[in-house]
């Protein structure tokens, strides 16, 4: 059975779900508050545009992903599961975390999926990067550095809340667990809000995690790197294809009262072909077929969201 899907928020990352879902064939619907962009993107994709209550009323669409202002996020998911629908929300799922516990909860209680959209997790990249290291190729994991840097991106949310969500997914991934500790650094400089932090994570087995993001950086930097005892691997979103994922066979080691080490020229590792979004969404859509429990479910959303208001606690 073909599922079918409805975008509601239909905004610049909106747009990407609704140009996917048609390019996969489970586009069913568009819902936006903005009258003429959803009129236009109804002629562009040959799609209806109805409004939100009209979608979940619908009982032959299967799914919604919701890419609203976030504090939209909830109420809306709510409604969408005891309307019986199944939902992907974007990051992050609220701006708080009894929002954010509430949407879970609900969404258990009416038996429904809930995914939060951490399309890094579906990078074909960085599925590779985590295969190797499960393989053992580096060792054991000691400590991973995750860096978002670049400019702009200003839109009424700080560089925390809008940028390290990604991040903060992969950590938590490769990590296993949440952390015992959150630590940060923030900084505003050229806006009213945080424009570049520093985050830093430390997890029960010892393991340590550093987050760098950056909105009024002069270069774009987007590397996730974990570190072992017997190597060190880098995902470079930025480097050419082919180059993307690099292992480094680096040995550091005791001598006496001192450590020697030494360097390696980078290996780079075969990936396969594929766009996260695309990748992403055929996710959705297997585990509203399958009812499997999504990759990033409720548990990870909730999670995140509780480290986001630690990184950077909102005025209430």
């Amino acid at each position: 059975m073909t599922m079918r899907i409805a975008v509601i928020g239909c905004g610049q990352w909106g747009q990407n779900h609704v140009r996917t879902l048609k390019e996969i064939g489970a586009l069913a619907a568009i819902s936006d508050g903005n009258a003429e962009r959803a009129a236009g993107l109804s002629q562009r994709f040959e799609i209806p545009a109805r409004s939100v209550e009209e979608v979940l009323a619908d009982p032959a669409i299967h799914g919604v992903v919701l890419a609203l202002p976030p504090r939209l996020h909830g109420p809306t998911a709510r409604a969408a599961f005891r309307a019986g629908k199944d939902v992907l929300i974007e990051k992050p799922i609220a701006l708080d975390l009894a929002d954010a516990e509430e949407t879970a909860r609900v969404a258990k209680a009416e038996n429904r999926l809930l995914m939060v959209g951490h399309v890094l997790r579906f990078h074909p990249v960085f599925e590779a990067l985590d295969a190797l290291v499960r393989e053992g190729r580096i060792g054991d994991v000691r400590h991973i550095v995750s860096t978002r840097m670049g400019l702009g991106r200003f839109l009424g949310m700080d560089a925390v809340w809008d940028l390290a969500p990604h991040d903060l997914s992969l950590v938590l991934h490769m990590a296993g667990s949440p952390p015992e500790t959150v630590e940060t650094l923030r900084r505003t400089v050229l806006s009213d809000e945080t424009d570049a932090a520093d985050i830093g994570l430390r997890f029960a087995n010892g393991l340590t995690g550093e987050i760098h993001v950056s909105r009024i950086s002069p270069y774009r930097d987007r590397r996730f790197s974990v570190i072992g005892t017997k190597g060190m691997i880098t995902f470079d979103d930025l480097a050419p294809e082919g180059q993307k994922l690099a292992l480094y066979a680096h040995e550091v080691w005791r001598e006496g009262a001192h450590f020697g080490f030494r360097s390696a020229d980078a290996d780079y590792q075969p990936t396969e072909p594929g766009l996260p979004l695309d990748r992403e969404l055929r996710h959705f859509l297997h585990c509203i077929e399958t009812r499997a429990e999504p990759r990033t479910g409720a548990a990870e959303a909730v999670e995140t969201v509780r480290l986001l208001n630690l990184a950077s606690p909102r005025a209430a």
